[in-house]
Order: C-alpha cells, then structure tokens, then sequence
C-alpha cells in the first residue's frame, strides 16, 4: 500500500513538472519574441541619444531632460492607457470573443489619437515650462528644439502600443519580431545621417524616430488586417505613476549643483534601466497574456502554473543581466559621450542600477500578472505609495538634504521599487484565482451570447 502511494505521488510530480515544462514553452513562444519586440523600439530613442551625445555635453542634457518631460507628458501616458487592452483583449480572446477584441481595438485608437492633439500643444512650449520649472535656459532650448520635432511621432507610436497588445492577446508575436528588427536596422543609418550627414544636430534625431515609428506602425497594420493570421477584421494609470516618478527625478537632477553632468547623468541610467526593463517587461506580457487566456477560458491553475514559469525565467535573466552590467561599469558611459568625469561618474552610479534593475524585473513580472488578471486598481494604489509616498520622498532628502546629489535621487527610487516589490508579491500570493476567473468570464460575457464565435 505504501509503495503504491510512492509511486502515486511520484507520478503526481512527474505530471506537474511536464505541465510546468510546457509552460515554460508557451510562455517563451511569447516573451522572448516579445523582448526583441520592446527593446528594438525603445532602441530607436537610445540610438538617437547616443548619437546626439555625440555632438556635445550641451546637446546630451537638452534631449535628457526633452526625453523626460516628453516621456512624463506624452508617451507615458499613451503607453499607461493601451495597457487596458492587454487585460480586455487577453480575456476577451481567451473567453472565445474574437469579435470583442477588434471591438476594444478601435475604440481605443480612436481615444488615444485624440489625446495626441492636446499633447502636441503642449510640447510646443515645453522650453517656457522648463524654465518655469528652474531649469537652466540654454538647455530648455536645447530641449524645445528636439521635442518639436517629436511631435510627428507621437500618433504613431499612440497607434504602436495598441497593436502590440492586440497581436500580444492572440500570440501572434512572430510578425511584430520581424518589422521590428528591420526597422531597427533601417534607423540607425537614417539617424546618422540626420544627425551628422545633413546636420540637423537633435531635431535630425527625432525625425529619425517618428519615421521609424510610422514605419513600424505599417508592417504591424498589414498584420492585424491579414485574414490568414489574425481571427478578428481606459486608462492604466499603474504604469503612468511609475513612469512618471524616474521621469520626475531627472528634471530634479536639473536643479542640483552642475545640472549637465547631473542630468545626463540619471539620465543614462533611466536610459540603460528602461532598456533592460523591457526584457522583464516582455516575461510580464507573456505572463499577463498567458494568464488571461487561463482565466478567460477558467483555467486558475493554469494561470498560477503561468506565473511560476515566468517568474523562474525572469530570476535567470535579472542574475545575468545585473552580473553583466557591474563588469561593464567602467566603459559603459562611453556610449553616450567621451567626457571623463561623465565616464566616472556612470561607473560609480551603476552598483545602484543594478539594485533597482533587479527590483523592476520582480516588479514588470508581477504587473504583467496584475494586467491579466485584471487588478490594475490594486496596481495603482501600490505605484502611488511606493514611488510618491516612499520613493521620491526619499530621493529628496538623500538627493537635496543629505547632499548626495543624483546618486542620493537614484537611491531613492531604488527604495521606492523595492517597496513595490514586495506589495506586488504579497498581493499576487492572496489572490484567490478561482475568483478571478469567474470575474473574467463575467467580464466577457456580460452583455453578450456565450455563443458567440
């Protein structure tokens, strides 16, 4: 009797480490598409600043902190709402309402083209509001000129985010991969030329952008209207707060001692945190897809197998990636200018930034289940209190109270993530997942035929 409850229970465990093996393979099927996906886009603007480093220290900080009042204004809030659609078009398709995706879809391009309008206004002054907000004059100027030119690209990239989470919510990753690495490609080249060939300096540098944008945004659009792959013709305001709080620190950076140095500095370091955070940010999207799915079919245990997959890629990829990080310190600020007190000042910074890159894999992971699952207002309420209440608290008095300048504003940052951290962890552990689900077929079918194909 006793060995057939052995050889039970070692059956039991063989099953559960094929189901979970094969999670991990669906879940990559979308992650890792998904990593090349979001770090190719976010590439376009890194490239951009590289080359625009290039030009000078001057020119460096203006498109830093055109990046962050550009980023706090714009495409945060454009990339915080499209994150409705991951929670709306991840269930609705798991649910089997193929009809309610397109729905969603199109209604959300409508709204967030509009959004553009009022956005682009605003960028037109950004050079008074930066003064007016005690920044230096010569690189308000600076920062003017390229947000200007970015105006072009900010309808593109509204409509971008959009297709990304309708594609996600169907798997359908492959085609996104693809335009994605050709644009990229075909960016650097034009922004070069841009910049240094036809000498338009930082405004080169965002035409650059918004034409790869646009570029992007065509393939995608031929893809979601392909009949062969696809099955169909609300603001998120959790990303938006945290976006929001790195965005904030570096305009702060501006009013410290040696605002150019400070400012490109954690400037470079929101640069590199955000090109990595898109890797753990793709695990988050697999996550949230795969979850969503589960719940909108009624799957719960499926969904909690989903999480347990992706949270063991993502601590391989923080360990390599931070490991990797700390021994490229000394060289790593020569991507972004040639000035040797720059150089010193990113190696010194970069044990920070690993700290915090490990706190935002933990943290992407978990907001991807969060979208998922559909507890985005959990999601906020935690954001809030721990970059507004812990983090840029913190990074005030470390920064401008106990003088450790731009350092002291990353420290605490870092705090605040660590803070996030843990909340997400304890919320994603007491969730009841069963519950979840009912919630989610509730959702996709309030109103509707449970028919409908």
């Amino acid at each position: 009797m006793m060995e057939e409850g052995l050889l039970l229970t070692a059956e039991v465990r063989r099953s559960s480490a094929v189901v979970l093996a094969e999670e991990v393979k669906k879940s990559c099927y979308i992650a890792l598409p998904m990593m090349v996906v979001t770090v190719s886009q976010n590439l376009l603007r890194v490239a951009s600043m590289s080359m625009v480093g290039q030009l000078g220290q001057l020119e460096l900080a203006g498109i830093s902190v055109a990046t962050s009042l550009t980023n706090v204004t714009g495409f945060s809030l454009l990339f915080g709402m499209s994150g409705a659609l991951e929670t709306l078009c991840g269930q609705a398709y798991g649910a089997g309402q193929y009809k309610k995706v397109g729905t969603y879809t199109y209604a959300a391009i409508i709204a967030l083209v509009f959004v553009c309008f009022p956005i682009s206004v605003l960028w037109i002054y950004i050079d008074k509001l930066l003064i007016f907000l005690g920044q230096d004059p010569l690189i308000s100027a600076e920062a003017r000129k390229f947000s200007v030119w970015l105006i072009p690209s900010l309808f593109p990239y509204a409509i971008l985010q959009l297709l990304t989470r309708y594609l996600q919510s169907q798997s359908l990753v492959l085609p996104m991969l693809w335009s994605s690495v050709v644009v990229l490609v075909v960016h650097v080249p034009v922004c070069w030329a841009l910049v240094f060939w036809f000498g338009f300096g930082s405004a080169g540098a965002a035409v650059a952008i918004g034409i790869s944008y646009t570029l992007n945004m065509i393939l995608w659009g031929f893809t979601c209207f392909d009949p062969n792959r696809a099955k169909i013709p609300v603001l998120l305001i959790r990303e938006i707060l945290e976006w929001w709080s790195y965005e904030i620190v570096v305009l702060l950076s501006g009013l410290l001692p040696n605002p150019q140095l400070e400012t490109s500095v954690l400037s470079i370091c929101l640069t590199v945190g955000a090109l990595h955070y898109y890797i753990p940010y793709s695990l988050g999207a697999a996550a949230g897809t795969r979850v969503a799915n589960e719940l909108g079919a009624r799957n719960p245990k499926a969904a909690k197998t989903a999480i347990l997959a992706v949270s063991i890629l993502g601590a391989v990829e923080v360990i390599i990636a931070s490991t990797t990080l700390f021994c490229s310190r000394s060289v790593l600020g020569y991507a972004f200018g040639n000035e040797k007190d720059l150089v010193e000042y990113v190696s010194d910074i970069t044990l920070l930034l690993c700290f915090s890159i490990f706190a935002d894999t933990i943290a992407a992971i978990l907001q991807g289940v969060a979208r998922g699952s559909g507890w985005q207002h959990i999601g906020a309420y935690i954001n809030l209190g721990s970059y507004y209440i812990v983090g840029i608290p913190m990074a005030l008095v470390l920064g401008f109270v106990v003088h450790l300048n731009g350092e002291g504003l990353w420290s605490g940052l870092t705090i605040g993530s660590v803070v996030q951290c843990v909340l997400l962890i304890l919320v994603t552990c007491l969730t009841n997942w069963e519950k979840q689900a009912t919630k989610a077929r509730e959702r996709m079918f309030e109103g509707g035929s449970t028919g409908e194909e």
